[in-house]
């Protein structure tokens, strides 16, 4: 109660946040870091409510090409096994006096020929059974090296906004009263244009023994630019319209909040708009506090030089 009375009655409520005013039904954070929302979905069946295309195209490279990797053995490995039970001898090119692991590698790889199609020769099928099998695996193959290559033209074609936020917003000087500042950073060779901004503040709070959800939504000092090249600081002026105005640092401690940060801008690359989200809680607002400039001009004054190593420097202030 005694937090709600120092939020600031000019301050209007957001109820268009997507996000329910009961808290006793949330845990933890509302979006992730990542910009991912923090909720675990349950009540159906694992297959149902996974989108695998939408799992593959998002994993990490390493992930993917790990799953792939592990398919193609997986796949090989079981072909290899139905050959050696059906009888090597029906492999034509294979020694029958070789040994049996000799013998079981010989079909894996007379397996992984078929499955990619290669077909060098050495060894042949013979007979309905195997003949009929190694049919079915090279059919098997090649939807399998269809869906990996959509897999791959999906995951380089997509539209990803490649900004970086900094670790941590800050409460700065701004003026002659303070602002809540936070950084982000396009960090490839890619141009951004018609870049718009929206902060949310998301607080916990007991109202008449209830606790509950409120949101509102934080005006910007520039919530739109023309191109996004630069680092880009997105400042809140804590004025008296402001819900943070009457907050000092101990409330930033004790208080339970987050802030929840979108982004969208136009990726001329993709012809495409693209999103980028992630928030901050309270903890992990820096208070009193500046960012360290990223840029400067090359010595020959040339270009402009961005550093992006830089983007999480900030060094301390009095407020």
């Amino acid at each position: 109660m005694a937090l709600l009375k120092k939020i600031n009655h000019k301050a209007q409520t957001d109820k268009n946040s997507g996000f329910s005013a009961n808290a006793n039904s949330y845990g933890g954070r509302f979006v992730n870091k990542d910009g991912t929302p923090n909720i675990e979905k349950r009540g159906m069946h694992l297959f149902r409510r996974i989108s695998w295309y939408h799992t593959m195209i998002d994993m990490p490279n390493w992930k993917f090409m790990s799953i792939l990797f592990a398919f193609y053995i997986a796949m090989n490995f079981i072909f290899a096994v139905v050959y050696y039970a059906i009888g090597i001898e029906h492999l034509d090119g294979i020694e029958q006096s070789q040994s049996v692991l000799t013998q079981f590698g010989q079909a894996y790889f007379f397996s992984a020929q078929t499955f990619t199609t290669v077909g060098y020769g050495h060894i042949s099928p013979t007979g309905f059974l195997t003949s009929a099998l190694s049919a079915a695996e090279a059919l098997i193959g090649l939807l399998s090296f269809a869906i990996a290559t959509g897999l791959f033209f999906g995951r380089f074609s997509k539209p990803v906004a490649y900004l970086k936020f900094a670790d941590n917003a800050l409460i700065s000087p701004y003026g002659e009263n303070k602002g809540l500042m936070i950084r982000l950073v396009p960090f490839k060779n890619t141009n951004f244009t018609d870049a718009t901004a929206k902060i949310t503040l998301g607080l916990s709070l007991e109202e008449n023994g209830v606790q509950t959800n409120k949101f509102y939504s934080l005006k910007l000092e520039l919530d739109h630019i023309n191109a996004l090249s630069l680092s880009w600081t997105l400042v809140h002026p804590i004025t008296e319209d402001s819900p943070l105005f009457n907050f000092s640092a101990e409330d930033f401690k004790k208080a339970q909040g987050e802030i929840l940060v979108f982004i969208t801008t136009f990726d001329n690359m993709f012809s495409n708009t693209v999103a980028a989200r992630t928030s901050y809680t309270f903890n992990e607002i820096v208070y009193g506090a500046k960012f360290e400039t990223m840029y400067n001009r090359s010595k020959d004054n040339s270009k402009t030089v961005l550093h992006l190593d830089k983007l999480n420097h900030y060094e301390s202030v009095n407020l």
